[in-house]
């Protein structure tokens, strides 16, 4: 499927996350934590955000360990996931991995794929619909990429 059959964004979103939790998807994180409930589920542009990290935040070992050898992109569209689910932390039972915040939504991220080459974008939050241009730029460094 092309982006040109594609048009005017309806079947995908964009999602901004602040660095390095951009990044660490990349590396494996899921779930992504929101203080919100989302009802998108689909294609989702992953965006890094322009605001710079917290040097703490970096020394988190389960981070640094995400993000060795990583650039740390701002303000930029990275990948590409599927969003599968979202659903309130219900405890270690259901969301027992390290990622997972308590007392907030999940976001379950899936068919991850990260750009060879960052494509500067403004976000906005929660979701945004990208521009047709954007996508193209996006899905011309995913050929393989199944939509």
């Amino acid at each position: 499927m092309s982006a040109t059959e594609l048009k005017d964004g309806d079947w995908i979103r964009g999602i901004t996350i602040r660095q390095p939790w951009a990044t660490c998807i990349h590396a494996g994180k899921s779930p992504e934590n929101r203080p919100k409930p989302w009802s998108w589920r689909g294609w989702v542009l992953l965006h890094a955000s322009k605001a710079q990290p917290t040097p703490t935040v970096l020394r988190d070992p389960l981070v640094a360990t995400a993000i060795r050898g990583r650039e740390l992109p701002l303000g930029a569209v990275i990948g590409v996931a599927r969003l599968t689910d979202c659903h309130l932390d219900q405890g270690p039972t259901r969301c027992s991995g390290p990622w997972a915040e308590r007392d907030v939504h999940h976001l379950v991220l899936t068919d991850v794929h990260e750009l060879p080459l960052p494509v500067p974008a403004s976000g906005a939050l929660p979701a945004w619909k990208p521009t047709q241009d954007l996508l193209d730029q996006v899905l011309q460094q995913l050929p393989e990429l199944r939509l």
